[in-house]
């Protein structure tokens, strides 16, 4: 099967900056888009980056300019940047992939389980 695994959260002050990390691994044969969510407490999910396999990005308005979503092909790995970090970007943050999987050559949606990002003094 297929595994995504988050790394990289944790507490940073406010102005401070973080890099998560996504690797996905198991039998792929390709992946299509990557992306990045966050579910802050009481709120629902929401996109927050994502990124083709082409190398486009699209972003939420509320981190254009300060969070930067890049991928590694051959690593299989999709990051964020993080920068100018305020007490709002405080969430879950959860990794997503379009994922073709040996087995069926069909593309199927993948969730890792989510990294915590505080963001506070």
């Amino acid at each position: 099967q297929v595994q995504l695994v988050e790394s990289g959260g944790g507490l940073v002050q406010p102005g401070g900056s973080l890099r998560l990390s996504c690797a996905a691994s198991g039998s792929i044969f390709s992946i299509n888009a990557m992306g990045w969510y966050r579910q802050a407490p009481g709120k629902e999910r929401e996109l927050v980056a994502t990124i083709t396999s082409g190398g486009s990005t699209d972003y939420a308005d509320s981190v254009k300019g300060r969070f930067t979503i890049s991928r590694d092909n051959a690593k299989n790995t999709v990051y964020l940047q993080m920068n100018s970090l305020k007490p709002l970007d405080t969430a879950v943050y959860y990794c997503n992939a379009d994922i073709v999987i040996v087995s069926t050559r069909r593309g199927m949606d993948y969730w890792g389980k989510g990294t915590l990002v505080t963001v506070s003094s």
